[in-house]
């Protein structure tokens, strides 16, 4: 190969390459400067160790559901429970347990962007079509009315409804049907366990909020339920 074959600027491919590296990493810096402190701390967990993701069931550390409300609150990971293992495990009174034994798709523990989601299917809270608490359920709000008055969080109470129009002469759409059935479980809080109405939001949701499509008897039934969300404690 003679000289007049080599092609000075050939450098430049590898200049322009390492230029490029040098801009990516340096915009990288400034995305990460400026992301929210938890969110990046929640997205960097995916790379430790394992998964990332907090395993609360079984670990022995959680007693009661307010130590796993608090101990949710100082974690920065998503939330990964075996419901089963956990209802049958967490601390709480023999009458609960034996209520809680079949909770198939009847109690629901999850998180989302608001928090830590308590879901419960109407049949264990109510009538069908009505809005009025059952009594026998007063054991686990009694339960739960505990965790809320020993951790920060404010609580958000949604009711959910299915897709097929109410026949009631006291709740003219779904929509009204859940927002009471919310109301219900509110005035349980306040009236019976004397909880502070300031930490409270509620409302409902009707049929707009499915969590299954409203094409089966089931599914109509998963998504006919009222949710006791643990709000996501603000930071500073």
């Amino acid at each position: 190969m003679s000289k007049d074959d080599i092609d000075p600027n050939a450098w430049m491919v590898t200049f322009a390459d390492l230029v490029m590296l040098l801009l990516t990493f340096f915009v990288l810096l400034l995305t990460m400067s400026s992301m929210d402190t938890k969110k990046l701390k929640k997205l960097m967990t995916h790379f430790n160790e394992s998964t990332g993701v907090l395993e609360f069931a079984g670990s022995g550390k959680v007693s009661d559901f307010s130590s796993f409300i608090s101990k949710y609150n100082d974690s920065d990971s998503m939330l990964v429970v075996d419901q089963k293992k956990f209802f049958t495990e967490i601390k709480i009174s023999p009458a609960i347990k034996n209520m809680l034994k079949n909770i198939n798709g009847k109690i629901d523990l999850s998180d989302d962007e608001r928090g830590v989601v308590l879901a419960f299917n109407e049949n264990i809270l109510f009538e069908a079509g009505k809005a009025s608490l059952k009594k026998e359920i007063s054991l686990v709000l009694d339960e739960i009315a505990d965790a809320i008055y020993e951790c920060p969080n404010d609580i958000l109470i949604m009711g959910h409804t299915d897709n097929i129009p109410i026949k009631s002469k006291l709740y003219k759409t779904n929509w009204e049907l859940s927002a009471y059935r919310g109301l219900s479980v509110l005035y349980y809080f306040l009236k019976e366990k004397g909880l502070s109405p300031s930490r409270f939001y509620v409302g409902g949701y009707g049929s707009f909020r499915p969590v299954y499509p409203n094409d089966t008897a089931k599914s109509r039934s998963m998504n006919r339920r009222v949710e006791i969300i643990f709000k996501h404690v603000k930071e500073g």
